[in-house]
């Protein structure tokens, strides 16, 4: 007892709610993409693996060997089959994703989709209409809008650091791997979502062309021009064909300039006071411009895995309802401008404009 006064040490118990149980997942295509879905499902603590299926056996014993508790189904409808799987991530080649989808959907499951969403819109579109039908999440894998980099990049544009933006550069070239759909179908659904992602507008004309070396209609190397809703432009350079790999962003606004580096691990964003400026004319109607050099700013970026973040914010929207960053219409939008490049490059590079994706009224 001090002072008159007896101290009792009363601890408060808080009541936490139960953490909800995982979902069960299962992952199709246990190839290029599919270990690294398979690792982030079973480090996440929103999900639970389940179930790998691939058609050959060589990549799925190779898979089932670091998940060696976890089922594996040579027959996709086997593994749809299992009740314990409420989602399917599907990581396999762009021209099998519209019937790997709806056979997902017609089984009742969530489905997260590797870019693109698919490689024809009206098979996009018939996806997402059933999933909407059906109650179910529709997720395309835009991976790039939930990494740290592109976000700060996002929040320098929105924040008005940039100013009004003029133009975007892009750059993504590899001496990479080959695929049977073509540079376009491979490389721009990155390029297109992060675009979209900062502009927050849709694409609305696509000019394009490209270069077939090896193959007559599968082109290696790419060069897009992109007109969005608001007027603003961007230049997008993809290829298979070069001799190191370049990933890089160049956003030019009236105020400053910003350089996104996705090969730079340490410092992948600079910000650029640099620019031109109207300086005093001497007579009229004469404009002079001064040119404007300042400082460079490298913003910190706090790592964190994009596949992680992804694949919670799949889980998320299964559990509440809420659209995912990654949603059905970007996924619709991106395959509408990747289907106008395609058929840009067949028509020699004449600009195509096409309307985007709206969401219908609820009957």
């Amino acid at each position: 007892m001090q002072n008159g006064w007896a101290h009792t040490d009363v601890r408060r118990v808080r009541t936490l709610a139960p953490r909800p149980a995982p979902i069960g997942a299962g992952v199709v295509g246990c190839g290029y993409w599919g270990p690294n879905l398979a690792r982030n499902l079973s480090e996440v603590s929103e999900f639970e693996l389940r179930g790998l299926c691939d058609r050959e056996p060589e990549p799925l014993r190779s898979l089932a060997r670091r998940h060696p508790d976890v089922q594996v189904y040579r027959d996709f409808d086997h593994m749809l089959a299992d009740e314990d799987i409420k989602a399917v991530v599907i990581t396999t080649p762009p021209d099998t994703h519209y019937a790997l989808g709806m056979k997902a959907l017609r089984a009742g499951k969530n489905v997260l989709v590797e870019k693109p969403l698919a490689t024809r819109l009206n098979d996009a579109r018939e996806m997402a209409a059933l999933a909407r039908r059906s109650g179910l999440v529709l997720m395309p894998g835009h991976t790039f809008i939930y990494s740290p980099a592109v976000n700060t990049v996002r929040n320098l544009i929105r924040s008005g650091v940039v100013g009004d933006v003029h133009f975007v550069t892009s750059s993504r070239m590899n001496l990479g791997k080959y695929q049977r759909d073509g540079v376009v179908c491979d490389l721009a659904p990155h390029d297109l979502s992060i675009l979209m992602y900062w502009l927050e507008q849709p694409v609305v004309e696509v000019a394009a062309s490209g270069s077939c070396v090896f193959r007559q209609g599968v082109p290696e190397t790419a060069f897009l021009t992109l007109t969005f809703a608001g007027g603003i432009s961007a230049s997008v350079q993809l290829s298979w064909l070069a001799p190191r790999k370049l990933r890089q962003m160049i956003v030019v606004g009236r105020n400053r300039m910003v350089q996104y580096d996705d090969t730079a691990s340490d410092e992948p964003v600079r910000v650029y006071d640099r620019g031109m400026d109207h300086g005093p004319t001497s007579s009229f109607g004469e404009h002079q411009l001064v040119y404007r050099t300042g400082d460079v700013v490298i913003p910190r970026v706090e790592p964190q895995e994009p596949l992680a973040l992804e694949l919670q914010d799949f889980a998320n929207s299964i559990r509440t309802g809420e659209e995912p960053r990654s949603n059905v219409g970007l996924g619709l939008d991106i395959v509408a401008a990747v289907e106008m490049a395609q058929a840009s490059m067949m028509d020699n590079g004449v600009p195509l404009e096409f309307a985007p994706w709206v969401e219908p009224a609820v009957a």
